[in-house]
């Protein structure tokens, strides 16, 4: 029954990707369409066509590796200088430019001329390319605020799961208390597992985050108002300095890192709550700052993925992870003995992370990702303008098809990451069990 629920949980994953990645190409696909480009191919998957129908110009068909997809539009890149698309040179990096050049013309047809993606104006061709990435977004706030607003979020709150004995440098690592161990202010206080701290040193406090900065913030004497039974009862409480965990700026901490603090004594309950709509802006910037953040830091974190891979080094939790191992988690959702409504919350997370990343990931301005082509048609728009401010010629389209040796180089170190990953995911992969 577990292989068998374990496939059932990946084949919801699947079907969930293959419906983004869908959306994703009917952005460009209906965009394309609306400015009168030309789109002979509207493909999910890679490899093999499995199932295709051709209607009006287009063939839309499903091919049988679930790893992306794409639509063929006619003319991406303008012809040469020499008027032609078929130009070769015995330059490698020419080659590469003429064969992208040649493939935008494959298959040209009579009436074509004016169908070419090349000769739309630039805000036509950033509104084409952004649409995909775009539909991603909107399908990822469709997600998660349905699920903030009808589930709710399970987060730290101010409710007080358990109470410290005594006092204990987290970077000693030691979980037990020794003779001579100094008695944690919140037990000496009187805290107790089950209240709710709803005010500190006199302020009202409904947050984690804000009430964990202000126990930081302070040593020596302090009240702590708490709900206990349904009443209000003030408690007084001397807090000391210790050595505690960095913390990253939302309740969480920074793994390895500490510092000299404020300490307390508890450890927060959590909770799952429904949000509002405000609420749920707030934390959908939440979301989107701690993934720009992944992203940026993704260099950073080949080496300990690469250890992960292939060495002895340990997965953590916030290591890259590929279709590979969310197809993993999405078996292992199936298996948890969770209510079905939790696993479906699970399954929807799981797919609006995965459209955020998306769109993310493709605003990147490196060819051959959307955002390349964002910057390329934006880069022309400013040729032309400076141009016809200085009264000077038009310098025409902008060649993308001459970055093409950098896209390959740049879609090479993608395929490279993408294997590692994927090793990474199959060897030693992220549970959540």
């Amino acid at each position: 029954m577990t292989i068998v629920m374990t496939v059932i949980g990946m084949l919801i994953f699947v079907i969930g990707l293959l419906i983004s990645i869908a959306w994703h190409e009917l952005g460009h696909l209906s965009t394309a369409k609306m400015f009168g480009i030309r789109v002979p191919q509207y493909m999910v998957g890679f490899g093999r066509t499995i199932w295709s129908r051709k209607k009006g110009d287009t063939e839309y068909g499903l091919k049988a590796i679930p790893m992306g997809g794409y639509i063929r539009m006619i003319g991406m890149f303008p012809p040469g200088e020499d008027g032609k698309v078929t130009a070769r040179s015995t330059s490698p990096f020419r080659s590469m430019i003429e064969d992208a050049r040649s493939a935008a013309y494959e298959e040209l047809e009579p009436g074509d001329e004016k169908r070419l993606f090349y000769t739309r104006k630039p805000w036509k061709r950033v509104i084409v390319m952004f649409a995909g990435p775009f539909m991603n977004l909107v399908l990822a706030l469709a997600v998660f605020f349905g699920v903030w607003m009808t589930f709710g979020v399970t987060q730290q709150t101010t409710k007080v799961s358990s109470v410290s004995d005594c006092v204990l440098k987290q970077s000693d690592k030691r979980t037990t208390c020794q003779p001579g161990d100094p008695v944690a202010p919140a037990k000496a206080a009187g805290l107790r597992a089950g209240d709710r701290i709803v005010g500190f040193d006199g302020r009202k406090v409904d947050d984690w985050s804000v009430l964990q900065d202000r126990i930081r913030a302070t040593v020596g004497p302090a009240t702590i108002t708490v709900l206990r039974d349904g009443k209000e009862l003030t408690l007084n409480a001397k807090l000391i300095e210790n050595t505690v965990g960095k913390t990253d700026g939302q309740g969480g901490y920074v793994k390895g890192q500490f510092v000299t603090a404020g300490f307390l004594g508890f450890g927060p309950a959590r909770e799952t709550e429904t949000l509002g709509f405000g609420q749920s802006v707030t934390h959908m910037g939440d979301v989107v700052d701690q993934s720009v953040t992944g992203l940026l830091k993704l260099p950073s974190k080949i080496p300990p993925l690469w250890n992960a891979a292939f060495g002895n080094g340990e997965r953590e939790p916030d290591s890259p992870i590929g279709i590979v191992g969310a197809a993993r988690i999405g078996g292992e959702i199936a298996n948890l003995d969770i209510p079905v409504t939790d696993q479906l919350v699970m399954y929807l997370n799981l797919v609006g992370m995965f459209n955020l990343a998306l769109f993310l990931f493709n605003m990147l301005p490196l060819l051959p990702l959307d955002g390349g082509h964002i910057a390329g048609a934006l880069w022309e728009s400013l040729r032309r303008n400076v141009a016809r401010v200085f009264r000077r010629p038009d310098p025409g389209p902008f060649d993308v098809a001459k970055l093409m040796p950098a896209a390959y180089l740049v879609a090479g170190v993608f395929v490279c990451f993408t294997l590692l990953v994927m090793v990474a995911d199959v060897v030693n992969p992220i549970k959540i069990s």
